[in-house]
């Protein structure tokens, strides 16, 4: 078992003021496979307080100093990519291929981003001609809590970590104590990059102590957030008591729109988005919405689909999906599945209970329902497991409602070769991303979404600009 107790604050690795250890639990055979050290308040403190004093000199660096240790980090990443990989698999269950080609990869893949937007991007711009004596200075907000996720850790820190130090701001980084594994790999790179003391530091940590006492520090100016709504809208309360910048990325229910033209991939494409990484994505198109005229012929393919869907060990090699990361979250997606079939959804394939041969560990069945009304609660609520609801539409305009009848909006995905239905669709969903025909949503595109799906976007330009303030000087020339 893995010993990763300490802290790295300051530049330093450090032993907690006040230890709380905490096993990290190996989904694939529930047992621990590293232990931690839960952060209290003095920790927060003594964190917080090193990014502070760090800040006052590295919101000033250049942007090529910036740069120079980004492209060191670049390097050091690649070099310990299946390291990284490893890890990944081991804390949260992804299968090693998956956390090696996708994972894993996504960290590196945000960092070559950000290095180009930042090599682009002009902290200093003019208003106008017509007003050239006004100056526009992009600046760091400052001090930056950021607060991630288990279900893609390494995506989900470098989608924050790299562009608050791009942008000059100063962290504090408390991944998911379920899965911090990954993100303490990345502070033994930043410390190898040689980022300068105290301008990120890490400490592992639950939501109730950890992260309450960091997002209400007075000394922090930005929250940075990924997880569940319920999270999101108790750290916003905290953040609102002194005006905080805030920026949330929350949960999801997609609606994947298979119209009667929709190309002969687009079934398979939807079923593998909704059950890859055992469903812990939330922008996955967990609710199939399919033109009456082809229903019956879907939800016999989606059920060959599912049903092929091989789950097996991480550690193996193969496309074939892992566990899901916890107890509690393998029992909540069970509840879930029973409650579609008291509900009286069709169920088709999968089902409660652990496929066979997996009984040690958080293991899944590939599960689809049929005949699913949006008003049920496996249509409107976020499962995060492998769980595909099918529901079937009359015509553009009802699958238009029934994808926006959602708390959420996140990601929504068409399938259809009619380019101007294209058009349409897209602009009345209420997401902040479509994805047409699998095209996909690029590296360097905005993510985010409306509604209860979060406030603000990560990635590209966008994602830059949430970690800077504008300030406007008149009479610059």
């Amino acid at each position: 078992m893995l010993d990763k107790k300490n802290f790295y604050i300051n530049g330093k690795w450090v032993s907690p003021e006040e230890p709380r250890n905490y096993k990290v639990i190996d989904p694939s055979n529930e047992e621990p496979c590293a232990e931690i050290s839960l952060g209290g308040k003095k920790d927060v403190d003594k964190a917080v307080s090193a990014a502070k004093k760090a800040f006052e000199s590295w919101a000033f660096t250049k942007k090529e100093e910036r740069l120079e240790l980004l492209e060191k980090l670049y390097v050091i990443y690649k070099k310990r990519w299946a390291e990284m990989a490893k890890l990944i698999s081991l804390e949260m269950g992804a299968p090693i291929k998956f956390s090696t080609e996708m994972q894993a990869a996504t960290g590196a893949g945000h960092i070559k981003s950000f290095k180009q937007i930042l090599k682009d991007f002009k902290f200093e711009k003019d208003l106008g001609e017509e007003k050239n004596n006004q100056k526009l200075l992009y600046e760091p907000k400052g001090v930056c809590a950021l607060i991630t996720p288990w279900n893609w850790p390494i995506n989900q820190v470098n989608l924050k970590v790299i562009p608050a130090l791009a942008s000059a701001c100063t962290v504090v980084l408390k991944p998911s104590e379920i899965a911090p594994l990954s993100s303490m790999l990345l502070a033994e790179m930043i410390d190898e990059a040689k980022f300068p003391s105290g301008v990120f530091n890490l400490l592992n940590g639950d939501g109730a102590i950890t992260g309450n006492a960091l997002t209400s520090h007075p000394d922090i100016n930005m929250i940075s957030f990924t997880g569940s709504t319920r999270a999101g809208a108790l750290i916003s309360q905290n953040a609102a008591k002194d005006f905080k910048r805030i920026s949330l990325e929350l949960g999801g229910k997609g609606a994947n729109i298979i119209f009667k033209d929709a190309d002969p991939e687009a079934v398979a494409r939807g079923v593998l988005r909704c059950f890859r990484n055992s469903g812990q994505s939330c922008n996955a198109p967990t609710r199939m919405l399919v033109e009456k005229s082809i229903y019956d012929k879907t939800v016999e393919k989606v059920k060959e689909l599912a049903n092929s869907t091989k789950v097996d060990v991480p550690q193996k090699e193969g496309d074939h999906i892992g566990p899901v990361v916890s107890e509690v979250q393998f029992n909540k997606i069970q509840t879930l599945i029973q409650k579609g079939i008291d509900e009286g959804a069709k169920l088709v394939a999968g089902g409660t209970g652990k496929p066979k041969g997996l009984e040690k560990g958080y293991y899944v069945k590939p599960t689809v329902f049929a005949d699913v009304n949006n008003q049920m609660e496996i249509a409107r609520t976020e499962i995060f497991g492998p769980v595909l609801s099918i529901i079937p539409f009359e015509n553009e305009n009802e699958a238009i409602s029934i994808a926006n009848d959602t708390p959420y909006g996140l990601t929504n995905y068409i399938q259809t070769q009619d380019k101007e239905k294209v058009k349409r669709v897209a602009r009345k969903l209420r997401s902040g991303m479509v994805d047409v025909n699998g095209v996909g949503i690029a590296v360097s595109s905005p993510f985010g979404g409306y509604k209860h799906s979060g406030i603000g976007r990560e990635a590209g330009t966008e994602g830059l600009i949430e970690f800077l303030e504008v300030k406007t000087v008149g009479g610059w020339n």
